[in-house]
């Protein structure tokens, strides 16, 4: 085990987050054996296009296909002024602030009053099925986002989703 999966282990145990710890020792295992092959990117080389479900937000997969049950590294990248409604994901997701400032929280209804402000390095770890909302506000934020697929999301107001939108 790294210096760094220790340091993990140790704040999740802090937090007394048991059952997303079981859920990431399960990805790292199933990371293990997916077969993926060793690579390298540089930020500067990666290329981004227009995320599927989030309008007007960009994405990079670094790691996987989001289609399949593997293990995806992708990032992120939403504008100024970006709203992400209240929404929930079928899996266990871990997500690194890279830059801007990022504002988090949980529940049903969209309340920024209720939000948490997540400078770059901060972390969030939700647990499959959580029901959470996002937003930036003046600054582009990039964040990276560990996960098993098959990738899902999944408003809780259906008007919401963009995709159902001619």
């Amino acid at each position: 085990m790294t210096d760094s999966e220790r340091l993990t282990l140790l704040v999740l145990m802090k937090y007394n987050m048991k059952p997303i710890l079981v859920g990431l020792a399960l990805l790292g295992l199933a990371g293990s054996g997916s077969g993926q092959e060793t690579k390298m990117m540089k930020a500067e080389d990666l290329v981004w296009t227009e995320h599927p479900v989030f309008k007007g937000a960009q994405t990079v997969i670094l790691v996987g296909d989001p289609t399949k049950a593997e293990t995806i590294v992708q990032r992120t990248k939403f504008p100024p002024h970006y709203r992400v409604p209240p929404h929930t994901h079928p899996y266990a997701e871990v997500v690194t602030v890279l830059s801007g400032n990022y504002w988090n929280s949980f529940g049903q209804s969209f309340d920024k009053s209720k939000g948490t402000e997540l400078p770059p390095g901060s972390v969030f770890v939700l647990p499959a099925g959580h029901a959470h909302y996002t937003w930036t506000e003046n600054t582009e934020v990039i964040v990276q986002v560990t996960f098993t697929g098959p990738a899902g999301v999944t408003f809780l107001n259906p008007n919401d989703d963009t995709r159902k939108k001619r």
